[in-house]
């Protein structure tokens, strides 16, 4: 299993990191170590200072693809989920300050926060899914993909050209504006809609 995340998916989010609005989508990978899942308590790694939380949709792949055609792409997934893509700000600063990449700052242990997934039968529109992060209690993101810049079939479509797609990989589909720090005591809540998908302690 391996979990491919989207950058920059969201005008705003784009906007507020003083970052250009893309024209096809920003790519990178987490392993399989990144995953915290269970609600389990996220520890504050001791490499970085400035931990953000960047709440997003994910949807996990049900087949495998190679150049998926974008008419076909709603066949390769089947649930839906949230997750947070934790990001080692300070460290994703200095390395792209030197033309680096940056995935020391995205790909570390347990940065990938993970809900139970959702058949994605239960949506009635997968265009315009409703999800929120709260920082102890107070509303911090709120998103809606119909607000993506790419949707989730031209995700799958544009990855699938360049890295095969495999049953059980998560696509984190990118997160909208109101990205922050966290510190340790804070708890962080995602939901799809009213409906609570995860809570997470730092420590």
């Amino acid at each position: 299993m391996k979990i491919i995340a989207v950058g920059r998916n969201y005008i705003d989010h784009a906007k507020e990191l003083d970052n250009p609005v893309p024209d096809q989508p920003v790519i990178f990978l987490k392993p399989d170590t990144a995953v915290l899942k269970d609600n389990k308590d996220f520890y504050i790694p001791d490499f970085s200072k400035d931990i953000h939380y960047e709440c997003e949709l994910v949807v996990r792949i049900c087949n495998e693809g190679k150049h998926v055609a974008k008419k076909f792409a709603h066949k390769y997934y089947d649930a839906i989920g949230l997750g947070i893509d934790f990001t080692a700000r300070d460290l994703q600063s200095q390395l792209k300050s030197k033309g680096l990449p940056w995935e020391l700052a995205k790909s570390f242990d347990h940065s990938a926060v993970i809900s139970p997934l959702l058949p994605k039968e239960n949506f009635t529109d997968l265009n315009a899914i409703t999800f929120s992060l709260t920082k102890n209690g107070e509303v911090v993101q709120l998103g809606n993909t119909a607000d993506m810049i790419f949707d989730i079939d031209t995700l799958i479509t544009f990855i699938s050209r360049y890295i095969t797609l495999r049953k059980g990989d998560l696509i984190y589909t990118g997160t909208p504006a109101g990205v922050g720090p966290v510190v340790i005591g804070d708890k962080l809540e995602g939901f799809l809609a009213d409906k609570l998908m995860f809570s997470t302690l730092i420590k």
